[in-house]
């Protein structure tokens, strides 16, 4: 009798021990902040697009090349100041934009697993094409920049984590196939997404409207056809086919202001108001001429000789908080463009005119929506007649004043464009902006980068990217096979 006691005793005892461990294996739980692997793909969706909007086309990437592009002055006798005087101390540094490189690989890794869970069924995301397409698409716009600023980089073997810390550097070359037919399966799948609303109160971009994404989608694959003039004969045709798609669609800008009521904070906002690192440019006043509605927004100035900074002054550089800034910035809440309307229509401008086809009405189009829309977030009172106006008392374009008006209306928050585009023109022997700063070039030496530095993170653990960095002077010597070298 006490064998069978002391059988049922063992047996209760271990039943309150299994229950215990069991109990026990759910402390270090937290139950508020799961694993990203059991969240649903679609409630990822918010970060991306935000650490796209604030990260990488409006982090460092712009800031830097915002000097190097000289549509804004470089001051504050700080970072800035230092790329305003092209010291390689600063600009051939893998620390410099070591922030922005890990940062927009960190969000590739959230991207990828968004694309991963709804391709593979996981976390209760099969069937969600919206956010499959949406995500594909901002893939491209991530990649895109990476490569656009970094030339080769690790690809293919990128974002396996510990399972490869060593990436290959993929040519830049078989990085922008890639993109191109990841944005060709992204239109594929926005197509299929018609009707769903799967992102629809997390998308802070378009609020789940499949229409605008796919509309962006193709505007994006236009922007990345546009790029390739130096390397494919039938680029401007391919990207006008695209482009003119977009319009179709009803293209109106890829921008993140605000969702749901909620106000985002520009990021270019911030950066003026806590650094004071930024001055007007008389490269861009010269350019703009007192005719520009834009001038007065951009030197927050009746007078704008009176507050531009001329390209490389040092003693200008060297100033701090001394300088107006443009002010839209002042508003705070203006859009962050991941892509603006305007450089869609610059886009069809510059495709037409190297087909040899008129494109005055693009051209108009882009100058008028650039014209009203500093107006607008500047508080002034903006009637849609002013851009229109302005845009027609400059005729009919050519490429160079396509890339003039392309530059000034990209002078607030689209240098990486910008960057491009100079390089671009550069690659094919055209030359529409003139850089002005006499520091480019230092002891008979180019100072002015065709290229920015890895991070460091990356150069210290990855022997393929040390190799091609050297010491560091590569991003001098030529332009990336994209706009022209080899």
């Amino acid at each position: 009798m006490k064998k069978y006691i002391l059988l049922a005793m063992s047996a209760v005892v271990f039943g309150f021990t299994s229950c215990s461990e069991d109990e026990m294996d759910k402390v270090n739980v937290n139950n508020q902040n799961p694993s990203s692997a059991l969240v649903s793909a679609n409630l990822q969706i918010t970060d991306a697009i935000m650490s796209t909007a604030f990260s990488t086309v409006s982090g460092d990437y712009a800031f830097y090349t915002s000097s190097l592009t000289e549509q804004l002055f470089g001051t504050g006798n700080n970072q800035l100041k230092n790329a305003e005087l092209r010291k390689a101390g600063e600009l051939a540094a893998p620390s410099t934009f070591n922030n922005v490189w890990n940062g927009t690989y960190g969000n590739l890794l959230n991207i990828k697993e968004m694309i991963d869970k709804v391709n593979n069924g996981t976390a209760n995301s099969g069937g969600m094409y919206d956010v499959l397409g949406a995500a594909q698409v901002l893939w491209v716009v991530n990649f895109g920049i990476l490569t656009d600023m970094h030339g080769d980089i690790p690809y293919s073997e990128a974002l396996q984590g510990a399972a490869n810390m060593s990436a290959k550097a993929d040519s830049q070359e078989d990085v922008y196939k890639a993109l191109l037919a990841t944005i060709d399966d992204a239109i594929a799948n926005l197509e299929k997404a018609q009707g769903l609303s799967n992102i629809k109160n997390v998308d802070i971009a378009f609020a789940g409207n499949m229409q605008k994404w796919l509309a962006t989608a193709y505007a994006v694959k236009a922007r990345y056809l546009i790029h390739q003039t130096c390397v494919d004969s039938q680029a401007a045709q391919k990207s006008l086919a695209a482009a003119q798609k977009a319009q179709e669609l009803g293209f109106s800008g890829f921008t993140v202001t605000e969702f749901n009521g909620v106000t985002c904070d520009n990021p270019w906002s911030a950066f003026v108001w806590s650094r004071g690192y930024t001055a007007p440019s008389k490269t861009v006043t010269d350019l703009m001429g007192d005719a520009d509605p834009r001038i007065s927004v951009y030197c927050y100035d009746e007078n704008p000789t009176d507050v531009v900074a001329t390209p490389g002054d040092e003693d200008a550089a060297i100033e701090s908080f001394t300088w107006c800034y443009p002010s839209i910035y002042d508003s705070g809440s203006q859009p962050v463009h991941i892509m603006s309307a305007h450089e869609l229509y610059f886009i069809m401008a510059e495709a037409k005119l190297r087909l040899g086809q008129d494109a005055t009405e693009e051209f108009q189009k882009a100058v008028a929506i650039s014209v009203d829309e500093w107006l607008q977030y500047a508080s002034f009172d903006v009637t849609g007649a002013e851009g229109q106006e302005y845009a027609e008392s400059l005729g009919t374009p050519d490429l160079r004043k396509v890339f003039v008006q392309k530059y000034i209306a990209g002078a607030i928050d689209e240098q990486v464009e910008t960057y491009n585009d100079i390089r671009r023109c550069m690659g094919m022997g055209e030359t529409y902006i003139n850089m002005t700063n006499p520091r480019n070039i230092q002891g008979g030496l180019n100072r002015w980068p065709y290229l920015l530095p890895y991070g460091q993170s990356s150069l210290v653990s990855n022997p393929s990217l040390k190799e091609i960095a050297g010491d560091g002077t590569y991003i001098y010597q030529k332009n990336c096979w994209l706009f022209g070298g080899k």
